[in-house]
């Protein structure tokens, strides 16, 4: 049967009566709803793909060598460096942190001519899916206090573009790591580990993060935890206390990931933590989403992971969990909803990829 609950408006203090489905009909929905996703172009798991990755000749990749040869010497001396550079902070290349800037000019500066912040631009979007890109703009334009697109980010390139060089386009600011590789870090999915996040209702969050962008699949994973998984698997899914939020480093095989192990549950079960997985990767251009599959799927795919949520810092005190983890030997995939969203992300196809992180 159905259930109706009354929920309480974060926003009015309006209640009203909504409908959720029993557990018996959410498992039966979800998994059509993931046999949808994959027939619509989001795949998960499919035959290996030899060309499960980004390539030279990948739209984003091919924006950064037509951005690289535009470089004045002067500019490179500023925002490109050698393949494996270190400063204080570590390898430059694999750095991510929650806020940071990986050089000093910004974007939307005198320091780029327009036509470099136009190219800049078209690297940006081709990173991501186009279904996304409204949606990114939103979080850059929240995070930023209404500030123009480029204004707080920066940018670095390592090593040289081209067909058969190494090289790497990261860019950075509040709430974002993201990069292009064109495959040159063969071990590693998104061309190493990544962050978003956005405060859309401030840097204290309201409870169920209204306008949040990536709330949503938080939302998802809940249903997981509240609808599929029976009342001793919950209890076993459920953590009292988060780690770190920095802390993505890789465990191994031989590591002990806390919460429910996948490989324990149903079919059906697994059907929604697929779900789950199809949200988490669709922001993502479809060669970084088809390699973070061939990663994962190397070392045993969702059944060598397990799904964790985290009693500590849930908003509200009201069960919704903010705060949750989908983790294998070398997959993490962490979010952080309190005091606002952080998402951490890190995907190899072996454990022995070093992680340079800072939060």
């Amino acid at each position: 049967m159905e259930q109706t609950k009354k929920v309480v408006c974060p926003d009015c203090g309006d209640t009203v009566e909504t409908v959720e489905p029993n557990r018996r009909d959410f498992i039966k929905s979800a998994a059509a709803a993931t046999t949808a996703a994959v027939t619509g172009g989001l795949t998960l798991f499919a035959t290996p793909r030899a060309d499960a990755k980004p390539t030279p000749s990948s739209a984003a990749e091919t924006a950064v060598k037509a951005l690289y040869e535009t470089l004045s010497d002067s500019q490179k001396k500023e925002v490109c460096f050698d393949w494996d550079y270190k400063d204080g902070r570590g390898l430059l290349r694999t750095h991510v942190s929650n806020n940071w800037q990986i050089t000093k000019p910004h974007i939307n500066s005198n320091f780029f001519t327009k036509d470099q912040q136009a190219l800049i631009f078209d690297i940006y979007k081709g990173i991501f899916n186009p279904d996304w890109h409204e949606r990114l703009m939103k979080q850059l334009k929240d995070d930023t206090g209404g500030k123009p697109w480029g204004a707080e980010q920066a940018i670095a390139i390592f090593g040289k573009p081209g067909d058969k060089d190494k090289f790497e386009f990261v860019m950075t600011g509040r709430h974002l790591t993201c990069r292009a590789d064109g495959g040159s870090t063969s071990s590693v999915a998104l061309g190493g580990p990544i962050f978003h996040g956005h405060a859309a209702s401030g840097f204290n969050e309201k409870v169920h993060h209204p306008g949040n962008v990536f709330w949503h699949q938080a939302l998802e994973a809940n249903k997981v935890y509240k609808i599929i998984l029976d009342s001793k698997q919950q209890q076993r899914a459920l953590v009292a206390r988060r780690p770190a939020e920095q802390a993505v480093s890789f465990r191994g095989k031989d590591g002990k990931f806390p919460g429910m192990p996948c490989s324990e549950l149903s079919g059906d079960q697994k059907d929604g933590i697929k779900r789950v997985l199809l949200s988490l990767l669709e922001p993502y251009r479809k060669e970084d989403r088809d390699e973070v599959e061939e990663c994962l799927k190397k070392l045993g795919g969702l059944d060598a992971c397990s799904l964790a949520f985290y009693k500590d810092g849930d908003l509200g005190d009201d069960g919704e969990w903010d705060n949750w983890r989908l983790e294998g030997p070398s997959f993490v995939w962490y979010f952080r909803g309190k005091p606002h969203v952080h998402v951490w992300v890190n995907v190899a196809d072996n454990a022995s990829v070093v992680l340079n992180a800072k939060g």
